[in-house]
């Protein structure tokens, strides 16, 4: 049974939905999950996982939220080396280019890019089923 970890960061509550979604499509697969705000997981608990799901809308000018989770991404980096990840979130504008960014930074770190998904915040509920497809790609 594989472990994975959904980790994320939400302000209005649209990755946490997408997080929930990931979960169980990860937990429909057998998988152990365990979900978890980024402020409860760190850079020493990559190891404890065979795969993980990183989660964080766009902000600002199509980055990572900065003050939590754009540090622990960079704290988990070094750790990633053929780590098996999905990443996601939720914008409100723009085209998506931060999840490109994002994934070309998981690259860099040697990460194994599963899934990426990046959904529209008013269309996560009629998208939800591309989530429950990262978290079974990842079990």
């Amino acid at each position: 049974m594989a472990k994975v970890a959904v980790v994320f960061w939400t302000q209005g509550g649209h990755t946490e939905t997408m997080a929930n979604a990931v979960a169980e499509g990860a937990k429909e697969k057998g998988a152990d999950v365990s979900v978890l705000f980024c402020s409860d997981f760190n850079a020493g608990m990559v190891g404890d996982y065979d795969a993980i799901a990183f989660g964080c809308p766009a902000m600002g000018s199509e980055v990572l939220e900065e003050a939590e989770f754009q540090p622990l991404w960079d704290d988990c980096g070094s750790k990633l080396g053929g780590k098996k990840i999905g990443l996601f979130g939720s914008y409100g504008w723009g085209v998506g280019e931060w999840m490109e960014n994002w994934k070309e930074s998981a690259g860099d770190y040697g990460a194994n890019v599963v899934n990426a998904v990046a959904l529209q915040e008013d269309t996560i509920d009629e998208n939800v089923d591309q989530c429950k497809a990262l978290g079974a790609a990842l079990a």
